[in-house]
């Protein structure tokens, strides 16, 4: 019993050691087959076809991250919304006061963002 669960395992090692080696042997060809002629030109952001200006790494606000993430948290509560609407009616009452919960708990969510002035953009 112990051999059989130690050759299950084997394989996955077997495989995982194929996997990362073919991954690395095509990287290898990659680099030799691929024509390198480094130039300080190629090197520079790309912004529309004009000449970059200022520094590359600049600081963006944190309000920008927080609108993104508080986008993909409503986002996520329409990815639920759909199922659970299609099976409704097999759910019955308990179903729906979870999605109750579920909706309660994003509305506070987005009441403390809001008095934060979180969806502020300026």
């Amino acid at each position: 019993m112990a051999e059989q669960f130690y050759a299950d395992y084997l394989y996955v090692a077997v495989f995982i050691f194929l996997g990362i080696g073919f991954a690395a042997m095509l990287l290898y060809l990659s680099s030799l087959v691929r024509p390198s002629a480094p130039n300080p030109t190629k090197s520079i952001s790309y912004e529309c076809g004009m000449m970059p200006i200022g520094e590359p790494w600049t600081q963006f606000t944190v309000r920008y991250y927080i609108f993104a993430l508080l986008f993909m948290v409503f986002d996520v509560e329409t990815v639920f919304l759909y199922p659970w609407a299609l099976v409704f009616k097999r759910l019955g009452w308990f179903g729906f006061w979870e999605m109750i919960v579920f909706i309660v708990i994003l509305v506070v969510g987005l009441i403390y963002a809001w008095s934060k002035r979180v969806l502020r953009w300026v």
